[in-house]
């Protein structure tokens, strides 16, 4: 019996099998979970073909979350099919050009709002959505929602905005874990190591690091594997972690924790 048997999982962020959602969605998959995935726009059709390639087909859901009518319509729909949701993986992201390599003046507040809609105030948006299932299963032991992070508690070079996102995203889930720990309901971050990604891809010089993690990391790093991401997210939608909230698991190889 796998660590998520039973457990109905949302997984948003599954665009391309080379993602960390999809590490995760096959991981929950492999350990027993139903899973749905969501999607939206132009991206749903890629998907829906990657999908394909999971162990089990999932379903999928349109959501864009920064839509209302989609949230409410996906959390309906879920709620006819479920009546609870145990987890949800957040891995969701998006900076216009103008907030990523050009330095912190290049952008003005219109673009930087999006970032910071899309990156951080999304979590807000798709945890409130679902938050009567996240209650449901929080009244019957527990639910868990976990977000992607790449660790802004330092500054890096390039990620400029999407730097200041992911710290909005790192503070948002301290103030949730402390809000809904009473409902029964985790919220906890994993902050990756760079994988080869289309999302990382889309960040100038991102390939900077990707190039020079693996000498970095005390366990070193493959930036094709994004397993060991997928695992650490299963192992925290799972009840083996019920008492870890407000949280952020490193899976970098140990990079955090070294000086250069």
């Amino acid at each position: 019996m796998g660590i998520l048997e039973g457990k109905r999982i949302l997984v948003t962020g599954v665009l391309t099998d080379d993602s960390l959602a999809f590490a995760a969605a096959h991981c929950a998959l492999t350990e027993g979970a139903d899973v749905v995935l969501s999607g939206f726009g132009r991206g749903l059709s890629l998907t829906r073909r990657t999908a394909r390639k999971l162990p089990a087909e999932p379903d999928i859901v349109e959501i864009d979350v920064t839509s209302a009518e989609q949230l409410a319509a996906a959390a309906a729909e879920l709620s006819l099919r479920w009546g609870r949701l145990d987890g949800m993986l957040h891995a969701i992201g998006y900076a216009p050009p103008s907030c990523l390599g050009s330095g912190m003046f290049a952008s003005e507040w219109d673009d930087v709002a999006v970032a910071l809609h899309v990156s951080a105030y999304s979590l807000k948006a798709l945890v409130g959505a679902f938050l009567p299932l996240l209650e449901a299963s929080g009244a019957d032991g527990g639910a868990s929602v976990v977000a992607l992070d790449f660790d802004a508690t330092v500054a890096w070079p390039q990620y400029d905005w999407m730097g200041v996102a992911k710290a909005a995203l790192e503070s948002l889930t301290r103030y949730l874990a402390k809000e809904l720990g009473p409902k029964g309901i985790r919220v906890n971050l994993v902050a990756a190591g760079p994988v080869r990604s289309m999302a990382a891809r889309s960040i100038p010089g991102f390939d900077a690091f990707e190039d020079t993690w693996g000498a970095r990391a005390p366990l070193g790093w493959d930036v094709h594997d994004a397993t060991p991401v997928g695992k650490a997210c299963a192992a925290l939608l799972s009840d083996w972690l019920s008492m870890t909230t407000g949280e952020m698991l490193h899976v970098d190889g140990g990079v955090h924790a070294v000086g250069a």
